[in-house]
């Protein structure tokens, strides 16, 4: 049988209710018919999670096939990764495979197991990027990111690959993570749309652990109003908030770039002084949401681009696709904006996979899968051998059949360690298909939730005695789970 090809498409901040195919409040006003073409192809996984709900940490995940503590990547304030350790793009390579990487990186160290590689610097930039080159030094390209890594992957797709060989393509995608910096043809998109507010998008965070209060990630308080949501001029006259992305751009990119935002900015300023602090969040969240999903757009055209090449080549009969993104991301849930808590916006990650000829289109397993899964899963597919220490396991059994094996795992575990970026405390937990139990060490707090009364996790249950049990329980898996992934103590 002959090996499959392996394109990886892979987005930044990519929240499962900005993807159509999830279904959700955004669904009919912001689809996603690209990216739901892979589901409706394939398969669409709605338990899927990341182990750590950072851009970094999530990615080192991926290629190691384990969790962040034992991969050493942990954090993006000071981890660096080691490309020395074994990925799995080093046993595609050995395998005879040829890899790729093109796009967002930021693991810091240069890419190791990749025969080729074109990546963004850091977290790059939206608008005329550079892109550091294999040989050394850095390139310009004029234009949006998100177009150019489309672009740059076509080209290595087309040209720039040995096609005597089979192929792992990973296409990294900047967007749509902040500030969500928009491409020219999508200025107007959603123009006239007014979406849907989210029902804790005014949250108090009572019923849960204190450190909910702490973090500084809310679009009320922590959303900058020039940075993040282009309002020129500053409405609060502070200087320092500005638009970076300005000082890259073409004086012709950059006029159009404040011309499209120009009206709803003098209706804002005009009646800024006299709105309320609730009016404010209303008007934040509606630029945001437009923004994010603006970017999101550019993705999905991305996506279908790269499908369309793949059905014109004759590649796409013998290539898995996978869209994935490194974790979820809060649309205005719970106030906020940004990552991180194991709150169900964030730690669900997109897993969306089409296999011509093995996964039955239109496939929706229930399985809890996670990020650590995704390099046994690939090397199963290419028929190479898994390392022993792998954390993750295979999901090709549940590709093949749509069922959930019985010994598949019945929970997931989680641990952010925590970051000065938005003051979020460390935490970890265990997820199972209902419940969710949530430790906070700094202030030694338990949360238990009960995700199918409270999908929008606003009561913590854990002083509940009708929970008991369930409380007990779980703090036996929590122990269980924290041995087999070998977490140390906090």
């Amino acid at each position: 049988m002959e090996r499959p090809n392996i394109l990886f498409i892979f987005s930044d901040d990519h929240a499962l209710n900005a993807i159509s195919a999830y279904g959700g409040p955004l669904a009919r006003l912001a689809p996603t018919p690209h990216i739901d073409r892979i589901a409706r192809e394939g398969a669409i996984f709605n338990s899927s999670f990341c182990a750590n709900s950072i851009c970094g940490p999530s990615r080192a995940c991926i290629l190691t096939g384990k969790h962040s503590h034992v991969n050493g990547f942990v954090d993006n304030d000071n981890s660096k990764f080691d490309g020395t350790q074994w990925t799995f793009p080093k046993a595609f390579q050995a395998a005879g495979y040829q890899t790729a990487i093109i796009g967002k990186w930021h693991l810091v160290t240069d890419p190791t197991g990749f025969d080729y590689w074109e990546i963004l610097p850091g977290q790059g930039n939206y608008y005329n990027p550079d892109f550091l080159q294999q040989g050394g030094g850095r390139k310009r390209y004029p234009g949006h990111v998100t177009a150019l890594t489309t672009k740059l992957a076509l080209d290595w797709l087309d040209k720039n690959r040995d096609k005597s060989k089979p192929f792992v393509l990973m296409c990294q995608h900047k967007a749509p993570h902040r500030n969500w910096m928009i491409a020219p043809e999508h200025f107007t998109v959603f123009k006239d749309t007014v979406f849907p507010e989210p029902k804790s998008l005014f949250d108090n965070y009572a019923n849960r652990a204190s450190t909910l209060k702490t973090q500084k990630m809310q679009i009320d308080a922590d959303m900058t109003w020039t940075s993040d949501l282009k309002v020129l001029p500053n409405p609060l006259g502070q200087e320092n908030d500005k638009v970076g992305e300005l000082n890259r751009m073409t004086p012709d990119q950059a006029a159009a770039w404040k011309a499209a935002y120009a009206a709803e900015n003098k209706a804002l300023l005009a009646k800024f002084p006299t709105m309320s602090e609730a009016d404010k969040l209303h008007w934040k969240y509606q630029r945001y949401l437009k923004d994010y999903l603006r970017c999101v757009r550019g993705v999905d055209e991305s996506v279908g681009e790269l499908l369309d090449y793949l059905d014109k080549s004759g590649l796409a009969k013998n290539t898995v696709v996978i869209y994935s993104s490194d974790q979820g991301f809060y649309l205005g849930e719970h106030g906020w904006f940004d990552k991180r808590w194991m709150f169900e916006e964030s730690v669900k990650m997109p897993f969306l996979i089409r296999w011509p000829g093995v996964v039955k289109p239109g496939s929706k397993p229930d399985a809890l899968i996670q990020n650590i899964d995704y390099a046994a899963t690939f090397l199963e597919m290419a028929g190479i051998p898994a390392p022993k220490d792998l954390q993750g396991e295979s999901i090709v059994p549940i590709l093949k059949t749509g069922k959930t094996p019985r010994s598949w795992r019945k929970a997931i575990y989680y641990r952010y360690s925590g970051e000065q970026t938005h003051n979020v405390a460390p935490h970890d937990g265990v997820r199972t298909d209902r419940h969710k139990l949530i430790y906070f060490p700094s202030t030694k707090e338990w949360n238990l939730f009960d995700l199918k009364r409270d999908p929008n996790e606003l009561r913590s249950v854990h002083t509940d005695p009708g929970y008991a049990g369930v409380l007990a329980e779980l703090k036996v898996l929590y122990v269980k789970l924290r041995a087999e992934y070998k977490a140390p103590e906090w």
